[in-house]
């Protein structure tokens, strides 16, 4: 086996969905948003890599993401986003030698981002591509004693995991990869550079108005209803 990487995304529940945008987005909203970013990244995921995984609590998540033709994993207990991604990596680790870990709401990741990082994985034994917040948006690793370290600035976290591992580590800094989204300024920055992606078509299709701010926010974004 040489060379063969999966793809793991982990997908909470549709009803649980981006809650932070309850202001700005309706409950039903908030899961054709989820809906259209996992297609998003699914698609560019598929593209690069071999085998494309969901893990996920919710049978709903799971049958959607069947019809995109990936694996899915159901999630065993209750547990937290380590411990899942756990039961995903140890099932992957199987049938390859290379696992990409990112989340759900980068629908601006591409083709040529993944290979980037797979080729600066020939360099390094974890390539990591930080959020604009201090978390992590793509990780790339090849040694199977690693344990991610999702949660509060998990960029720094998972740095000091490889470091403690004696880990040769490369950052992938992406103005792409660093957009994931949370706010309502993030829908504002998907709808600005989101060109050719399910999720922004989705978000034009919405009575949302974008404006430029000169506030603590670079774009403010309301309801115009």
């Amino acid at each position: 086996m040489n060379n063969i990487t999966w793809a793991i995304i982990p997908v909470s529940r549709f009803y649980h969905a981006k809650t932070r945008l309850s202001p700005t987005l309706t409950s039903i909203e908030r899961e054709n948003l989820l809906k259209s970013m996992l297609k998003d990244v699914i698609a560019s995921l598929r593209e690069a890599v071999d085998q494309v995984v969901v893990i996920s609590s919710d049978d709903d998540v799971l049958d959607y993401v069947e019809k995109l033709e990936v694996l899915t994993i159901k999630e065993k207990g209750k547990t937290d986003l380590n411990g899942a991604l756990s039961q995903a990596i140890d099932i992957c680790w199987e049938k390859c030698d290379k696992i990409l870990i990112t989340p759900s709401d980068i629908p601006l990741i591409k083709k040529a981002h993944i290979e980037d990082m797979l080729k600066m994985g020939e360099k390094f034994d974890m390539v990591i591509a930080p959020s604009k917040g201090g978390g992590t948006n793509a990780i790339l690793f090849s040694t199977r004693d690693m344990k991610t370290r999702f949660g509060d600035y998990s960029f720094f976290q998972h740095l000091k995991e490889a470091q403690s591992l004696n880990r040769t580590t490369g950052i992938y800094d992406s103005f792409y990869l660093s957009m994931d989204v949370n706010t309502a300024e993030d829908l504002g920055e998907i709808i600005l550079h989101g060109r050719g992606t399910e999720t922004q078509k989705y978000l034009k299709s919405l009575p949302l108005k974008i404006r430029s701010n000169h506030g603590s926010e670079r774009l403010e974004v309301k309801r115009v209803e």
